[in-house]
């Protein structure tokens, strides 16, 4: 797991600008997440492209991540705040509990998710 906060350009009484690379093209999931809800609890192996790694912006709010190779059993845990980069590497799990709500960006589509998303027993 990589864990990037973003450079913030800009900031004033309308708020603040951020940039960032745009490594994928294609479709792209926005996430908005309720406070207290947990989203995740999975692993991708890398079939698809854009889950080698996972590439998640959370532009908004405040969550703690959790993650662990799924050979390992110590889980990890980390709190950030938007606007912050995960990259989140093939067969690790991982889960996202959101402390307020969320906005997020997920580089990746429905469908890619779908065909590279597995769960532990």
């Amino acid at each position: 797991m990589i864990i990037t906060p973003l450079h913030i350009n800009n900031k004033d009484e309308r708020g603040y600008t951020c940039e960032f690379p745009m490594e994928r093209i294609g479709d792209q999931l926005l996430l908005f997440r309720k406070a207290g809800t947990i989203s995740g609890r999975h692993y991708h192996k890398g079939k698809s492209a854009t889950k080698n790694p996972e590439v998640f912006i959370v532009i908004s709010g405040s969550c703690t991540v959790n993650w662990k190779h799924i050979d390992d059993t110590d889980i990890q845990s980390a709190t950030v705040t938007g606007p912050t980069k995960l990259e989140i590497l093939p067969f690790i799990w991982h889960e996202v509990i959101t402390i307020t709500d969320c906005t997020c960006l997920e580089q990746n589509s429905i469908s890619e998710h779908i065909a590279d998303t597995f769960y532990l027993p």
